[in-house]
């Protein structure tokens, strides 16, 4: 099984070292000085650096790793001229083994359009980065709604009990979304009361699970990518 150590960097980003077997990676290394510095608390080194998106919260971290590590870097096809030292390009519907699980890519653009989410299907676990966020989703900063909504068809695909970690610590705002877009929904305002009590107290708000995520997130909910541009309008002027 896939054992995830979360890590907040950054603002409020997240990022994960996660071991399988023998091996060891980091998924979306924006800081590279905490992920050393818990590597080094547990007496591990670094395999590899998976990446889902070129952004520089996800990747600022990686050259310190492999210039320390001499780790690998795997990362999307379709933005390899925005990421330095690739060694391995990924596209929608490969797989790669990690340690003693298989790791299956799912292309998700629409915040990007080589965004990617990787998927440990055996220890049912999700990396889903700036795609899909507890009850929200990443802005369409390249790509559109109807991106977006191709990539939440595939993800509505996942097993309902499939653990999501995300990219972001956004939670509050996109609760407090919910609850004003849906104030007739007691689940909402039971988790958005839920998290506000999480953050008082610092407390990360993931992960979540595909299943919660098809209750209360209405992004992911949307019947229509016309629906989903409509609230992801009304989230960026919120």
């Amino acid at each position: 099984m896939l054992n995830v150590t979360m890590l907040p960097i950054l603002e409020d980003n997240y990022t994960y070292i996660i071991q399988s077997g023998d091996k060891i990676a980091v998924i979306d290394p924006g800081d590279a000085t905490p992920i050393i510095d818990t590597l080094e608390q547990k007496n591990l080194t670094l395999d590899y650096i998976f990446i889902t998106h070129h952004h520089w919260d996800h990747t600022d971290g990686a050259s310190a790793l492999i210039n320390k590590y001499a780790c690998d870097l795997y990362a999307p096809k379709k933005e390899k001229n925005k990421i330095e030292s690739i060694t391995k390009t990924l596209k929608h519907g490969d797989n790669f083994e990690f340690g003693d699980e298989l790791c299956t890519v799912i292309e998700t653009p629409g915040h990007t359009m080589g965004h990617i989410c990787f998927h440990f299907a055996q220890s049912k676990i999700l990396f889903s980065a700036d795609t899909l966020f507890h009850m929200g989703c990443g802005r369409l900063f390249e790509g559109d709604a109807n991106d977006l909504f191709l990539s939440f068809e595939r993800l509505r695909e996942l097993p309902d009990d499939t653990t999501v970690y995300c990219g972001h610590e956004y939670s509050l705002s996109n609760a407090k979304f919910c609850n004003h877009v849906a104030p007739e929904s007691n689940s909402i305002l039971k988790r958005y009361q839920e998290i506000k009590a999480l953050r008082k107290e610092d407390t990360p708000t993931i992960p979540t699970t595909i299943a919660i995520e098809k209750q209360i997130n209405l992004f992911f909910m949307a019947e229509t990518a016309q629906d989903l541009k409509r609230l992801r309008d009304q989230k960026d002027k919120f």
